[in-house]
């Protein structure tokens, strides 16, 4: 046995092309490739083998898009996941992914990320080149994911990044786009300035202008004055390299863009080396991969405060629609010199506020520094016998800050009575390190018609946090810099209540311990069998509910291997799958935007979860109780599958319907007042998905110059709560019994008396009442969850041009449309608020027959809990098309170039919606300030030398 290795120190790990290239062979292979499947922990199976619900994505749905995350790429690519971009600030890691539907209430819903065959706790990947992407396997039901035991409940996406290939030679591309991106339209129709002065006057609340002094009044546009046309450049150098025992692939990535909203903005550096080696026989395989990330964004203080979500003064999101046209620009050199003109009258002019926070008034700078690291390494005893181990870690470091710049409007208006100087500044540190490791064990070996393969894996993984904030109170504005510490003002004991500086700090270590075993049977590639059990211990439950076990078995049988369709000129494939399983959700804290869902809640099980400063400081003032016996959320999965091939694979498909049940939801339980805690929390209720998904690809023309190809996806799911003690149904927004998550409970709009302007409503005694109470409000049926989800579109190719266009779609979703609210609300009238166009349709005297009420009407107000503003977030989007030209081989001849491709691209070219607002695809049950996700035109040139 030959083990001879070339080493590679890491010195010259980026230099291994020119050791690589040495060693080319020439040796080539004529084997069919089958399509191969990537499941959990590496594992591997063709696509006619797999007894698995899942589904792979190239890098060409990836390749060359304007888009800081691949996950915005996936949307519309394919079935049973549900991709929704709830804000389209670069970099932000505000994204919806949901795999068959929402498995819980309260804890994570987010699926598990694994990237090379280990897992991640990332559930953003804003310092991830999706250049460097190979492809992505999403895997959805039991037989996929209980491999995965205590993360697998909400499905898993497994990632998987480039390397060369053997034999390969040397090979040097280099990828580069430019975008422009703009902000889309609204059809909320707003009121010119002409027009809100007119209305004003009519009621009373104007400035009593005559015509020519309104006609001499500039109209301004506020959208110009908060948005931009933002651009993006995107560079990624690439170098790989394959010899006989050696591959290496490099990449380095650049990307900058701006925001459409101004002062927004993201930029990013990425670095990554995935080599992969083995020995002369074969018997010994290894790899490495270490990608380096490094970014940094300004963004709104509202992508991670929802705390000033509907703060009509503090979020700038808000100002270019509610600001009058009537209102000049910015007029100010900064905010002291607004607030010197106008003092603390800037409710008044909240636009003029908001341009304010644009203009630097509020400062909110977030750096990202990440380490990827795995290696992996896998030696055959026997041919049939083989142990293996791949660990590696996960590091993020991330910075903020913030500040209230003391220059700034705001800082001014809300400074402290007594203080000189106002603002403040706050620096935030968070460092987060996962280790993973499994270590596995394999047989496999065939016997005639059979073949057996028995794995067993262990799986380690440990995380830590740490977290620091400190925050000074009072900024001197001649010698303050963001983040260099000066300008401080002390704080003075003489002022006990000013400048009180912040300290916070944080620690947490998380852990995760798994014992696995797999089996997988296959007859003559006929019948397959296979099964999974895992015994899973998590750091977060008490000793008595610490460990759990998971499993999955599933069968599957290929049809067309049967005599009655032998020879077939119809059917190439034909394969029935069927699995059913359970997983596990340890993660029963809903993290933070971008958080690590491993920490939150580490102590839910406690005695004591949380306590304030008592009497002489003594610990239990006010304390809140933990429950010993919570327990996991666990999820039990059902699915039948028919995966086919048509007419030479002229018609290729797949349809699987499911059943998900999840039990011991994670929720409040009630206890006695007479405890003094009136909830606890702990495992209580059971909820629902089941639904079906599709997919189908017609290559309807297929040749040496020529090629066509049309497909379609589309997955329906539908969630039932079906059974939650103690549920609060006084909101508009409720989790009940029997319904969906997130049902609306609202009253029911009519519209408007003709008499009298008034508001209408339909009471529960189903009699029109114009006072409603909430006793009238009733259960809907609707959620702000969409049901239907999908894409469909066409590959073409023809001498070298190609086209290719995405579409994507959804529907069955209802959003409450806040921002539309507020643009009919008549009490903002003459309180410096701009409206839709539609309240000059408001009921007059002169004009009964409408349904927007008398703008004096008594019951205005009343309709905040009634579905007059509540709406359908349908909607059919163009998400991407494709134009280019691929220079042949002909072309390039005699140049140092092996291959050059062109092309156009346009991102979210046009939406079909009847949704008014900027955009309706957020997954929010309130439309509150949502940063639009933007149209972008880009232009791309790929070379290969």
């Amino acid at each position: 046995m030959n083990v001879k290795l070339r080493v590679l120190t890491a010195g010259v790990l980026f230099f291994a092309g020119q050791a690589v290239f040495a060693q080319t062979d020439t040796t080539k292979n004529t084997r069919q490739i089958e399509e191969v499947v990537v499941l959990g922990y590496s594992k591997k199976s063709t696509k006619a083998k797999s007894t698995a619900a899942s589904v792979t994505v190239d890098s060409k749905a990836l390749e060359n898009r304007p888009n800081v995350s691949f996950i915005n790429s996936l949307q519309g690519n394919a079935p049973g996941i549900s991709i929704n971009s709830t804000s389209g600030s670069p970099g932000s890691g505000k994204i919806n992914v949901m795999v068959r539907g929402l498995s819980s209430i309260n804890a994570s819903t987010d699926p598990l990320y694994v990237i090379d065959g280990l897992i991640t706790s990332a559930s953003q990947f804003r310092n991830l080149n999706p250049e460097d992407i190979d492809n992505i396997s999403i895997l959805k039901d039991a037989q996929a994911t209980a491999i995965y035991g205590n993360r697998g409940a909400n499905g898993v996406v497994v990632i998987n990044t480039k390397n060369a290939r053997y034999n390969s030679g040397l090979k040097v591309t280099y990828d580069m786009l430019t975008s422009f991106s703009v902000l889309p339209k609204t059809k909320y129709n707003m009121l010119s300035g002409r027009q809100l002065l007119d209305l004003e006057d009519q009621y009373g609340v104007g400035f009593g202008y005559t015509d020519a002094q309104k006609d001499a009044i500039p109209e301004t546009d506020w959208n110009k004055q908060f948005f931009q046309t933002a651009m993006l450049q995107q560079h990624t150098l690439g170098i790989s390299s394959g010899g006989k025992n050696i591959n290496n692939y490099t990449s380095l990535g650049y990307l900058n863009t701006d925001g459409t909203f101004k002062s927004t903005d993201f930029q990013r550096f990425t670095l990554r080396n995935n080599l992969s080696g083995k020995s002369d026989d074969g018997r010994l395989t290894f790899g490495m991969q270490l990608a380096v990330g490094y970014s940094k964004r300004h963004q709104l203080d509202q992508e991670t405060n929802d705390g000033i979500s509907a703060n009509i003064i503090q979020n700038p999101l808000f100002g270019s629609l509610r600001t009058p046209g009537y209102l000049e620009p910015y007029p100010f050199v900064n905010g002291q010199d607004m607030f010197n003109q106008i003092g603390g009258a800037g409710t008044n002019y909240p636009g003029w506020v908001l341009a304010d926070i644009v203009r630097g008034g509020i400062v909110n700078l977030f750096t990202e520094t990440s380490i990827l690291a795995n290696a992996n390494v896998n030696y055959k005893l026997t041919d049939w016998l083989s142990v293996g181990n791949r660990s590696g870690m996960d590091f993020r470091e991330s910075d903020r800050t913030f500040a209230r710049n003391p220059t700034g409007y705001l800082s001014l208006a809300a400074r402290a009575a007594g203080a000189q100087y106002g603002g403040f500044e706050q620096m935030t540190n968070t460092k987060d390190l996962t280790f993973n490791s499994v270590t596995n064990i394999t047989f496999d070996k065939k016997f005639g018609d059979h073949s057996l393969t028995v794995a067993g894996y262990l799986d380690y993984l440990k995380a830590h946090y740490l977290y620091k904030l400190n925050q000074q109170n009072g900024l001197d504005p001649f010698n303050w810099s963001l983040g260099a510490g000066t300008g401080y003002i002390p704080f003075n004991p003489a002022t006990p209540s000013l400048y009180v500086p912040t300290v916070q700090a944080g620690k947490i270590n998380a852990g995760t311990l798994a014992v696995i075993g797999t089996l997988e049977y296959d007859y003559a590639g006929k019948y397959g069998v296979s099964g999974t059990v895992r015994r899973d211990g998590s750091y977060r439950f008490p000793k008595e509910n610490r460990w759990e076990t998971f499993w999955s078995v599933g069968a599957r049988w290929n049809i067309e291997k049967e005599s009655f369709l032998e020879g077939s000129t119809v059917v190439n494939m034909l394969k029935l799958r069927g699995s059913y399983g359970t997983t596990g959700n340890q993660n029963l804290i809903q993290p933070t935007n971008n958080g690590n869902p491993l920490f939150p809640g580490s102590n839910i099980y406690t005695d004591l979860i949380a306590s304030n400063t008592g009497y002489m400081n003594s610990v239990g003032y006010n304390a809140v109780v933990g429950n010993p016996n919570v327990q996991w959320e666990k999820v039990s999965q059902g699915n039948i599958g028919l995966d086919f091939g048509l007419f030479k694979n002229v018609v290729e498909g797949t349809i699987d319907v499911y059943k998900k049940k999840t039990e011991r939801l994670f929720n409040n339980i009630t206890l006695s007042a007479v405890t003094g805690q009136y909830t606890i929390n702990g495992n209580n209720g059971e909820l629902e998905n089941k639904g079906i998904e599709a997919s189908l690809r017609f290559n309807v023309l297929k040749n040496k110059d020529y090629s066509l190809s049309i497909f379609a996806n589309g997955a329906y799911n539908k969630n039932t709560i079906l059974s939650f003690e103690g549920a609060d149904l006084s909101d508009d927004n409720v989790n009940a019994e029997g319904g969906p998550i997130g049902q609306w409970n609202l009253y029911q709009y009519v519209g408007v008396n003709p008499a009298t302007g008034e508001q209408q409503f339909i009471g529960k005694d189903g009699q029109i009442t114009e006072s409603p109470s909430p006793d009238d409000k009733v259960l809907t049926g609707k959620s702000y969850v969409p049901k239907f989800t999908g894409g469909f579109g066409l590959n073409a190719n023809y001498k070298g041009w190609f086209a290719d266009v995405l579409f994507s779609y959804q529907a069955g979703g209802w959003m409450y449309d806040n921002v539309y609210s507020w643009l009919m609300d008549p009490s903002s009238l003459g309180t410096g608020a701009n409206f839709a166009g539609d309240i000059l349709n408001s009921w007059t005297p002169d004009n009964t027959n409408t349904n927007i009420p008398s703008i004096t009407a008594n019951n205005s107000g009343l309709e905040g809990s009634s579905d007059r503003y509540l709406f359908k977030t349908d909607f059919i989007r163009l998400k991407n098309v494709t134009f280019g030209y691929n220079f042949s081989k002909d072309l390039l001849k005699g140049l140092p170039i092996t291959g050059v491709k062109v092309f156009v691209q346009a991102e979210n070219l046009a939406t079909f919606t009847k949704w008014k607002g900027y955009d309706p695809e957020p997954m929010f049950a309130y439309s509150l300030g949502v940063y639009p996700n933007p149209k972008t035109i880009s232009v791309g040139l790929n070379v290969q030398f």
